[in-house]
C-alpha cells in the first residue's frame, strides 16, 4: 500500500516524532485510518516505535524517510514524473483553446478574402480582360493591408517575450505575475478550478484544532461552526450531528450531573510533544466561484475575439452557399468549407458556454452565502451562549487533559534491540521490583 500523502506531510510538520492523535487531529483524518496509515508508514520508511510505560505508542521518523520510500517504491517515482508531465501536459490544453481560437479565425478570414479575390478576379475576366484590368495582379501575388487594430496577438511567441513583459510591466509587480493571453482564453471559457476543493479536508482539520485546543474535550456548540445539515428539532436538540465527528476521532460522549451532553477524545489527548493552542478560524467559510482570474481587458479581448469569429463564420457561411465556389477554387477554402460547422460550433460554443457558467456561478454563490451564514450564526452563538452552555463548557473541562509521551517516558522502542534496552534500564528496573517488594510487604 502506497503511503497517504497526507500522513507523510503531517509527520513532517509535525516534528517527524508523532502520535496517532497528532496525525488525525493535523490531517483531520479518521483515528483508524491515522493508525493503520503510521503503521504503514513506519513499516516502509524506516520508522520506530517508541512506547511509552502507559501503553501509548509514539511514531519516530527519520528526516528522509521521503527519499527511503521513493527508493522503495516504483510507484512514488512514477507519480513523481507523471505529475512534471502533467504540469506540461495541462499547460498545452490550457493554451490550446487560445490557439484554436486564433488559428479559426485566421482560416475563416483568410479563406474569405481568398474567395472575394477570386469573384473579383472572375468579374474583371468577364468584363473584357486585356487593358490595364490586371496590372495589381502581377505574378498572382497580391498584398493584404493589416487592418487589426487591437494588440498584437502572437507578441507571445517572441523568444524576447519574457523580457518584453516584465519591462512593459516593471512598474506593477500584480500585473507582471497576470496570465498571459492563451491563458487567460481558458480561464473566460472554464474559470480557475473549484476554490473549495479541499473544503471536507480543511473541515476535518478545523474540527481536530479545534477538539485539540480544548484540551480533548468539547460541547457540540462548539463543533456546529464546522458542520453543515445539523438538522432541525429533535435532530439538532440531540446532537445527532455529532455522531460522525465521535466515529472520525474515537470520541465517546459523557453526560453531567445536569443531564447535558459532552464529547470527550481520549486519542487526541496524546501527543509526541507539548501542544500549544492553534490558531482556528471561528467557522468553516467556503470561499465563493470565481468567473476568471483573467484581467477585464483579457476578457474584452476573449468577447472580442469570439464574436468577431461568430461574424466572420456568418460571412463565410453566406459566401460559401451552394456549395459551388469552394468546388471550384479547391485547395485552401475546399478545406476550411469541409470543417465549416466545426468553426462555426467553436465561435458559439466559445461565447455561450462562459454565459451559461456565469449564471451557474450566481446560483452556486448564493448557496455558498447562505452556509456560510448559517456557519457564522452557530460561531455567534457560541460566543454569546447563555448560562446552561458555560456551565456544559465548564463540565467539559474536566476532561481536559494533555499526554506528552517525552523520551524520559519510553520504555520501549524498536530502534534498539530488546536486551540492550534492557540493559541500559536495569537500574530502572531494579527500582520498580524494589517499590513492588516494598509495597507487596
Amino acid at each position: 500500500m502506497a503511503p497517504d500523502p497526507k500522513i507523510m506531510n503531517s509527520v513532517e510538520q509535525l516534528g517527524y516524532r508523532v502520535t496517532v492523535g497528532d496525525v488525525a487531529a493535523k490531517a483531520g483524518l479518521n483515528i483508524n485510518l491515522a493508525e493503520r496509515g503510521l503503521l504503514a508508514l513506519a513499516s516502509d520508511a524506516g520508522g520506530h516505535l517508541q512506547v511509552a510505560e502507559s501503553g501509548e505508542i509514539a511514531y519516530l521518523f527519520p528526516k528522509n524517510f521521503r527519499t527511503n520510500l521513493r527508493n522503495k517504491f516504483l510507484r512514488l517515482r512514477l507519480q513523481e514524473w507523471w505529475s512534471k508531465i502533467w504540469r506540461v501536459l495541462f499547460y498545452l490544453i490550457r493554451i490550446s483553446f487560445g490557439l484554436l481560437l486564433l488559428l479559426s479565425i485566421v482560416l475563416i478570414f483568410l479563406a474569405i478574402s481568398i474567395i472575394v479575390i477570386s469573384i473579383s478576379s472572375s468579374s474583371d475576366s468577364d468584363s473584357g480582360g486585356g487593358g490595364n484590368g490586371g496590372s495589381n495582379r502581377g505574378g498572382g501575388m497580391f498584398f493584404m493591408p493589416r487592418f487589426w487594430i487591437g494588440p498584437d496577438i502572437f507578441w507571445f511567441f517572441d523568444p524576447s517575450y519574457e523580457r518584453h513583459r516584465q519591462r512593459r510591466t516593471s512598474w506593477n509587480s500584480a500585473e507582471s505575475k497576470q496570465m498571459n493571453f492563451l491563458e487567460s482564453i481558458f480561464s473566460f471559457l472554464f474559470g480557475d478550478g473549484n476554490p473549495n476543493a479541499d473544503l471536507e479536508e480543511r473541515r476535518w482539520q478545523e474540527i481536530g484544532t479545534v477538539i485539540r485546543n480544548s484540551g480533548g474535550a468539547v460541547t457540540a456548540e462548539q463543533i456546529a461552526p464546522y458542520l453543515d445539515d445539523i438538522g432541525t428539532g429533535y435532530q439538532r436538540e440531540y446532537e445527532d450531528y455529532m455522531l460522525p465527528v465521535l466515529s472520525r476521532f474515537n470520541g465517546r460522549p459523557e453526560v453531567s450531573p445536569d443531564g447535558e451532553i459532552i464529547y470527550h477524545f481520549p486519542d487526541l489527548q496524546t501527543t509526541a510533544q507539548q501542544q500549544h493552542p492553534q490558531p482556528v478560524p471561528s467557522y468553516l467559510q467556503e470561499q465563493p466561484w470565481r468567473f476568471s482570474a483573467a484581467t477585464s481587458g483579457q476578457k474584452i479581448l476573449a468577447i472580442g475575439l469570439g464574436g468577431v469569429n461568430i461574424v466572420g463564420a456568418l460571412m463565410l457561411g453566406s459566401l460559401l452557399r451552394g456549395g459551388e465556389i469552394a468546388a471550384q477554387i479547391g485547395g485552401l477554402v475546399a478545406f476550411v468549407a469541409s470543417i465549416y460547422w466545426f468553426l462555426l460550433g467553436y465561435g458559439i460554443g466559445f461565447l455561450a458556454i462562459p454565459l451559461i457558467r456565469y449564471f451557474w456561478i450566481q446560483r452556486k454563490n448564493s448557496k455558498i452565502a447562505a452556509r456560510n451564514q448559517q456557519r457564522q450564526q452557530e460561531a455567534s452563538a457560541l460566543v454569546q451562549g447563555d448560562a446552561n452552555l458555560q456551565k456544559k463548557l465548564a463540565y467539559a473541562q474536566q476532561f481536559a487533559a494533555q499526554n506528552v509521551i517525552g523520551q524520559e517516558d519510553v520504555v520501549y522502542t524498536s530502534e534498539q534491540d530488546l536486551l540492550d534496552q534492557d540493559l541500559q534500564r536495569k537500574d530502572q528496573i531494579d527500582a520498580e521490583w524494589q517499590r513492588r517488594l516494598e509495597s507487596g510487604s
